[in-house]
């Protein structure tokens, strides 16, 4: 139950804002085929699959019966995860922990640009009883939340403008990104309001895109080609789903999965001992926010530390240098396995024009977006 457990191979394609000429299954394969080919295995070593997949956002009941054909997992073990993909790399950890299975692949991937309405999936998150019937858009859940957390903290709307200005900046060094632009903090703020005070330069939009790893036991891992990161901690949180009974001004799965996150890496001082850290920003307030409660920054000095360059690119603590889902765009449960595949470029040096300089311990997390509370925390460490 101690062997450690490593990420030894990564396949993935770009993220583009729509993808009409390739199936999601031919997305798989092709990252499937880039991740066995940098573990240096052939799919018929491996001994157990993870997908991570909601039918609502597949429009097929049973979608994870449409991914065992283009990973090579006919006749193998395949573990649906109806989460995010955070919470599915914790279940290959626990799997390969058991001593049972040596190889294991995590696949996940958005087909974004096949929701026409993802508000009617979105709405389906929400209280039947109570909520639902009140017919809003869930967008103005994020509008709320994002009122409550400005006040309750301090940080100010221009603040999380700069998220925007910093991420999409990012995303320009990102090949793989969708969204790569030059923006101002003026340009964000006089964009269309959604639901105040939220706007529209302030939400991610999506992206289709596919991510396929190979995770090994470290035993196994000493016998692949492939340069490991290991998983030195992991954990995740959920807080009710009732709208009414939230602590709207704080993001208490983020700072749930931290602490178990942190308890297992043996981390103390996490702001001083992590390298960098890609954090979820679906909208452009949830960064400040996660970063307050993964105790990256202190409460209401998140969106300060971002005005001084702390979280920028040559920062003492770069966040997001992928663009996040800000830059990359956002893909849905795939956001959090894009997370943690950015912190395994980086810790294995292969990151190219974004490249961060001696970087050894890094955390992805993630969050299932509206309505819901829900997200993962990974801290990951080069070998």
């Amino acid at each position: 139950m101690s062997q450690r457990v490593a990420i030894v191979g990564v396949g993935y394609t770009s993220f583009r804002p729509s993808s009409p000429e390739v199936s999601f299954r031919e997305m798989i394969f092709e990252a499937a085929v880039s991740a066995y080919q940098d573990a240096g295995i052939e799919p018929g070593q491996v001994d157990t699959f993870v997908s991570v997949s909601e039918d609502y956002l597949e429009g097929t009941a049973i979608a994870d019966e449409y991914v065992p054909d283009q990973l090579g997992a006919v006749l193998k073990p395949v573990h649906t995860i109806t989460s995010d993909g955070i919470t599915a790399l914790g279940a290959i950890l626990m799997q390969l922990r058991t001593g049972e299975f040596d190889i294991a692949v995590v696949e996940g991937r958005s087909k974004a640009s096949n929701v026409l309405y993802p508000a009617y999936v979105e709405a389906m998150a929400l209280d039947p009883v109570s909520v639902r019937p009140l017919d809003f858009h869930p967008r103005f859940v994020a509008g709320m939340e994002m009122r409550a957390f400005l006040a309750s903290s301090g940080n100010t709307a221009e603040q999380t403008s700069a998220v925007v200005v910093k991420n999409r900046g990012n995303a320009q060094r990102n090949p793989m990104a969708a969204y790569g632009c030059s923006f101002s903090v003026d340009d964000v703020t006089s964009s269309k309001l959604v639901a105040d005070p939220l706007r529209e330069d302030q939400s991610a939009s999506t992206a289709d895109g596919s991510i396929v790893m190979v995770l090994a036991t470290e035993q196994a891992a000493a016998r692949m080609k492939g340069n490991p990161v290991y998983i030195k901690g992991i954990g995740w949180g959920q807080e009710t789903p009732n709208l009414e009974e939230r602590d709207w001004g704080r993001a208490g799965y983020a700072e749930d999965a931290a602490s178990r996150a942190y308890k297992m890496a043996g981390i103390v001082e996490p702001a001083s001992e992590i390298h960098l850290a890609e954090v979820d920003d679906t909208f452009a307030y949830k960064e400040l926010q996660h970063l307050e409660a993964l105790g990256l920054a202190a409460h209401g000095r998140s969106g300060a530390m971002l005005e001084a360059g702390e979280f920028s690119f040559d920062g003492r603590l770069p966040v997001n240098v992928s663009g996040g889902s800000l830059g990359c765009g956002y893909t849905h449960d795939l956001s959090g396995l894009r997370s943690v595949l950015e912190i395994v470029l980086q810790l294995r040096g292969e990151a190219r024009w974004r490249q961060l300089d001696n970087v050894k311990l890094g955390l992805a997390q993630s969050w299932r977006g509206v309505p819901t509370a829900t997200g993962g925390v990974a801290i990951l460490e080069a070998a």
